[in-house]
């Protein structure tokens, strides 16, 4: 049987701001991609490029293992590779470019791929797939290997015939998420993750995914691979996953990887049952949405089943911001949503967005007070990002001109005129962080204060860097008031 050889062109090192967190995770899409090809008679390997530095290292993996097709595959459930970073693309083209060299067909899938075929198809790819990726490869490689080139018949599909591009019909998205194999685990070096996460966290972790899609249309948010329909495994078809990673890999904490966690009515309830009925003990992280925490005991369910961390998409603190995200959540929702989690023990987290078009210092404003107000337990912020297949896109794309991608994920870069020069939403990122960092440890050293037995490594380290923040938050307002007034 024929030879495929699966990568992914999401190389941790090329995306500094990630690869310092120490927090890799393995490509699970791609992993999914091989165990259903492995299901198909497959030989499959994997070369893994999250954790190297360099394309190059593919050549002695192509001459080991002689594949007659290589499948750069990107893993759909990282947001990461939604945002199309152009030290990826490029890899990407790298990867390629070795693989044509030494007369092997080559397929994409990616967001990035989806987005810009045309790119693609002209550096070394001969097929790119569009949408969910599974079954249109095994259609594609079961063809090529029949010798049949009748490749119109397959959805999902974009590649030339006669110098001509071709782009078939949309791929439907797979409904029975428990008919797929589980991912092909073997495939990972395991061992590798574990010891970078361990050196440098107090635990280690692995991504699941329990869902496909999502079917909230928050006019920023692209969905080229999974679309906005969203299916769901059932409880005990993720029960088993977990059961055997913790078998095969001692791990004991997951990041739930869906962008909506649990959404089926019923869903979370009956893991929590399955979860208590089975024995297990694990945390784990999840992203999901204020408005649908608050329905029935979401929260508590969520809690006795072992979630450790929720990150929602608070976004703004401003309500007209969220209108105009068609956000479909109200800053009510997360105030309450924050404090319930909070009150069950779960850690909060919050994705925040500076730059959406429209936005002013006073919605900026209210961004801030709302996060200093509620002092979640992590954030994480961004600028506005425009996404190919958005409403976002389509209002700004013409600003896109000399720029379009970020190059990794802490550029940051405003690629589109707005209230504030592009210089502004940078040091607004360093800047909010700093004022949340300077209350954490004002908070740290009043309650050392108050209660000095309870004092520990992680509150003296706060309440120290106290003494680092005032000032240099001080410094950051004082750029952000010239830059205004510079606009």
């Amino acid at each position: 049987m024929k030879n495929i050889l699966f990568t992914h062109s999401y190389f941790y090192q090329f995306d500094h701001k990630q690869w310092n967190t120490h927090q890799p995770y393995p490509p699970l899409g791609t992993i999914y991609a091989a165990a259903v090809m492995r299901n198909e008679g497959y030989n499959v390997s994997l070369f893994d490029t999250a954790l190297i530095n360099s394309p190059e290292l593919i050549i002695p993996v192509i001459k080991k293992d002689k594949p007659d097709y290589l499948v750069i595959y990107d893993d759909g459930f990282n947001y990461l590779t939604k945002m199309c970073l152009t030290n990826m693309r490029e890899a990407a083209f790298r990867i390629s470019e070795i693989a044509k060299h030494n007369g092997i067909i080559v397929i994409e899938s990616s967001s990035d791929a989806a987005d810009h075929y045309e790119k693609y198809l002209d550096r070394n790819v001969d097929f790119v797939i569009i949408g969910e990726g599974e079954i249109t490869l095994k259609e594609l490689i079961n063809k090529l290997n029949k010798n049949e080139n009748d490749f119109e018949s397959i959805d999902g599909l974009a590649f030339r015939k006669n110098g001509k591009t071709i782009k078939t019909s949309p791929r439907q998205i797979l409904k029975e998420l428990d008919t797929l194999p589980l991912p092909a685990w073997d495939l990972v070096d395991i061992d590798d993750y574990r010891d970078i996460w361990l050196t440098h966290n107090k635990h280690f972790s692995l991504n699941i995914a329990t869902t496909r899609g999502c079917p909230f249309k928050c006019n920023w948010c692209a969905k080229p691979i999974y679309g906005n329909r969203y299916n769901v495994r059932c409880p005990k078809n993720v029960i088993d996953e977990i059961t055997f990673l913790q078998k095969s890999f001692g791990v004991n904490h997951f990041w739930m990887c869906d962008d909506i966690f649990g959404l089926k009515p019923g869903w979370v309830q009956e893991f929590r049952d399955l979860v208590k009925a089975n024995g297990l003990k694990f945390k784990y992280k999840i992203q999901s949405r204020v408005d649908l925490l608050l329905q029935e005991d979401t929260i508590e369910a969520l809690a006795l089943s072992g979630a450790e961390t929720v990150w929602v998409g608070a976004e703004s603190g401003s309500q007209k911001i969220l209108d105009a995200m068609d956000k479909g959540t109200t800053i009510e929702e997360i105030n309450k949503a924050t404090k319930l989690l909070k009150k069950h023990n779960i850690r909060v987290a919050f994705f925040l967005q500076f730059g959406y078009p429209g936005e002013t210092k006073a919605d900026i404003n209210k961004t801030v007070e709302m996060v200093l107000n509620l002092m979640p337990d992590e954030i994480g912020i961004s600028v506005s990002y425009p996404l190919p297949g958005t409403k976002f896109y389509e209002n700004v794309k013409d600003q896109l001109k000399t720029k379009s991608n970020w190059a990794d994920s802490d550029e940051l870069a405003l690629m589109f005129r707005n209230t504030f020069p592009p210089a502004y939403y940078k040091r607004l990122h360093r800047y909010v962080h700093k004022v949340y960092k300077k209350k954490v440890g004002l908070t740290s050293i009043k309650n050392i204060l108050l209660n000095p037995l309870t004092m520990n490594f992680k509150k003296l380290r706060a309440s120290l860097l106290t003494f680092y923040y005032i000032p240099s938050s001080l410094l950051d307002l004082i750029y952000l008031k010239k830059l205004e007034k510079a606009e």
